[in-house]
């Protein structure tokens, strides 16, 4: 197969930045979005040019640190990470765009690399259960409902990526603080916390520079873990008994 790429290059946070076209010639369709990323960085190492940067880690789909935006997609045309998407998902002869996470809240580092940490300022704002449980339980002592525990690890696989935020034209990370919420929210340990947990999460996710949620649903589409466009619907019911109750 033989590419066009069109990528963002962007030497620092502070640089304007700009498109660049390169030509990638002999890609196998068998090969990773990432892998074909890597030949033409080898090939701009041998030309003596800056290598594109961009970010990835287990390339095995668990982290989602590899996100990027493919001809307007976030992930790419597959639903799933990027490093699972292979470029058998394109044809020979293409123009593919890639660019970074757009939203205020991921500054772009260099290049297609942006700062997540937003999402970790979420996360410790009560994305955890800090009250006592004690021992560990023998697994039948605290009874959990099937239809609460499969909710709260469909919720759990979140793997804070960002696609959600990337995909929303609100730049909202509604979906992915309402999965944190969700998942903590259904299990007994979890309860104590359930009303503080929403407020502060909420807060930290409005002070980051998020959007609101307008319920688009784009987030859901392109979630590589296919988070369910609910969780925000569960969310904004813990929401409701915060108010009520003056939390």
């Amino acid at each position: 197969m033989n590419i066009t790429l069109k990528i963002w290059r962007q030497a620092n946070p502070e640089d304007a930045g700009a498109m660049h076209e390169y030509q990638v010639h002999n890609v196998s369709e068998d090969s990773s979005f990432l892998e074909m990323l890597d030949i033409l960085n080898e090939e701009l190492f041998e030309a003596g040019e800056e290598p594109i940067a961009f970010d990835s880690d287990c390339r095995e789909g668990i982290c989602g640190q590899c996100g990027v935006v493919i001809n307007g997609v976030a992930h790419g045309p597959e639903v799933t990470t990027t490093c699972q998407l292979h470029m058998r998902s394109f044809n020979d002869g293409d123009t593919i765009t890639i660019e970074p996470w757009r939203a205020t809240a991921f500054p772009i580092i260099q290049d297609l690399v942006v700062d997540r940490s937003a999402l970790d300022r979420i996360i410790q704002a009560g994305g955890y259960i800090s009250v006592n449980t004690g021992a560990a339980p023998d697994a039948h002592a605290t009874p959990v409902p099937k239809q609460n525990a499969d909710r709260a690890f469909e919720a759990a696989a979140c793997i804070g990526c960002g696609a959600c935020v990337a995909a929303c034209p609100n730049a909202s990370a509604m979906l992915f603080t309402s999965a944190k919420v969700t998942h903590l929210n259904l299990l007994p340990q979890g309860q104590p916390e359930n009303l503080m947990r929403v407020k502060n999460m909420l807060n930290q996710h409005d002070a980051e520079g998020f959007g609101t949620c307008t319920n688009i649903g784009e987030c859901a589409a392109v979630c590589p873990k296919q988070i369910p466009l609910d969780v925000i619907s569960t969310l904004n019911r813990q929401l409701g008994k915060a108010v009520l109750k003056g939390v």
